[in-house]
């Protein structure tokens, strides 16, 4: 975590404040937000640093839990892919 931006680890701690207790399908809106908020501060997160905001949404969780979180993540991908212009 050393090596991460300044301003993307303080999203990741937000997101982190704000699931805290919430279960997986809970966790979509708080992951949209985060990176919906990135994104207008011109800020991209890094597969790496997309790995590690996930491993902290899931820490804790149920695996069922996890596994809810894996589904959004990949509707999130889809969505993002789908949206980006040609």
């Amino acid at each position: 975590m050393a090596d991460i931006d300044p301003m993307k680890l303080e999203l990741i701690k937000a997101a982190a404040k704000q699931t805290n207790g919430k279960s997986g399908k809970a966790l979509a809106p708080v992951l949209m937000a985060l990176i919906a908020n990135a994104n207008r501060q011109g800020i991209q997160f890094s597969s790496d640093e997309i790995s590690l905001i996930l491993e902290v949404l899931k820490d804790g969780k149920s695996k069922e839990e996890q596994e809810q979180i894996d589904h959004m993540v990949q509707m999130v991908r889809s969505m993002q892919k789908n949206g980006k212009p040609k």
